[in-house]
């Protein structure tokens, strides 16, 4: 009698869960940029103007609001979408995240400070009160500037890390629905103006297609022509 010999079944091969994908955080470094070259120009160039010149005045303290209100915007956006799921999933580095919403406070008294003393300047362009907006810019510029550098070193890697991309995505739709278009055009410029080629393409690849058109038939050629008006003659 013949005896049947069965093979021992083989155990399924497993695979590895595929991680989920993580947020691109780099594109704040590329925000960042052009909030940290605004905040330097607008010092420089309202030194500049002589004592008198409203019409040029006018000008600068137009362009303060509309940065003032990218910078609100982006700071709004990090305190709604960005401090609460972090402070819920980080544990020994939430002081890293408490520290930068004690920051964003710093940043928005310099720029109420500013905003006084731009109101008290475009109306008569005086020296006293350019010397005195100066003053307060660039201490605005020294605080925004501290709190750049150390959210791009220390809680960028930690929003990598913790939240998901669509999280992620939540402040630049927060944007998006809260700011009028004509100064999201402008902001956008802003944050593209020292992009390179990559950093341009991922920015512009997150706008649906007709925003990426509507940029490049009327966002991009005003943008480039509100420069030239606001940097002539600045050396």
């Amino acid at each position: 009698m013949k005896t049947t010999r069965t093979t021992p079944r083989q155990p399924a091969p497993t695979t590895a869960p595929t991680p989920a994908p993580r947020p691109d955080t780099h594109e704040m470094v590329v925000i960042h940029r052009g909030l940290r070259r605004e905040a330097r120009l607008l010092v420089r160039m309202i030194a500049e103007v002589a004592p008198g010149d409203t019409a040029r005045a006018r000008v600068l303290a137009d362009h303060f609001r509309i940065y003032r209100l990218g910078l609100h915007q982006h700071h709004t956006g990090e305190d709604a979408y960005l401090w609460p799921p972090l402070l819920a999933r980080v544990d020994l580095e939430a002081d890293v995240v408490l520290r930068m919403e004690a920051q964003h406070e710093r940043v928005a008294a310099t720029l109420a400070a500013v905003e006084a003393a731009v109101t008290a300047w475009e109306a008569g362009a005086g020296e006293t009160e350019r010397d005195t907006l100066t003053a307060l810019l660039t201490e605005h510029r020294a605080v925004l500037v501290e709190h750049l550098d150390e959210e791009e070193r220390s809680l960028l890697p930690l929003a990598a890390e913790h939240l998901s991309v669509s999280e992620w995505k939540a402040m630049g739709e927060h944007l998006v629905a809260t700011t009028p278009k004509p100064e999201l055009l402008f902001l956008l410029g802003v944050a593209l103006e020292e992009a390179d080629a990559q950093e341009r393409a991922a920015m512009l690849r997150g706008l649906p297609l007709p925003g990426r058109l509507i940029w490049h038939l009327v966002g991009r050629p005003a943008y480039a022509r509100k420069v030239r008006s606001l940097r002539r003659g600045h050396r």
